[in-house]
C-alpha cells in the first residue's frame, strides 16, 4: 500500500465526514459501489481521474484541496515542526503559545 493512497484516503474521509456523508450516500453520489469506497478510505486502491473530478464535484472542493494532506504528519514529525516554529519566538510569544496549547489539551 503506497503512502499516497494510505494519505489521500485519510484525506477523502476528513472532506466526506466534513459535508456529513456517510459512506453510502457519498459512494452513492460519485457512482461507486460503498465497498469501493471503503477500499480507496483505507488506502487499498486509488480513484481514476475521472472520479477524481466526480470526488471533488461532489464535495465542492478544488481538486487540489484532494490532496492537501500536509496535517497528515506523523507524530515525531508534527512534534518536530512545533519545535521548530516556536524556537524563534520571542518571550511574549512564547508565552501565547504555551496559553493555547494549555487551553486545547485542558479541553
Amino acid at each position: 500500500m503506497s503512502e499516497l493512497k494510505k494519505k489521500f484516503g485519510r484525506r477523502l474521509v476528513e472532506l466526506r465526514k466534513r459535508k456529513s456523508f456517510n459512506q453510502e450516500k457519498f459512494a452513492e453520489i460519485i457512482d461507486i459501489s460503498p465497498r469501493n469506497l471503503s477500499n480507496i478510505e483505507n488506502g487499498y486502491t486509488f480513484p481514476s481521474a475521472d472520479r477524481l473530478e466526480k470526488i471533488a464535484e461532489a464535495l465542492g472542493c478544488p481538486m487540489k484541496e484532494l490532496f492537501d494532506f500536509e496535517h497528515h504528519k506523523d507524530d515525531k514529525d508534527l512534534y518536530e515542526e512545533i519545535v521548530e516554529r516556536i524556537k524563534p519566538v520571542n518571550r511574549e510569544r512564547l508565552q501565547d503559545f504555551y496559553k493555547i496549547t494549555k487551553a486545547l489539551t485542558d479541553i
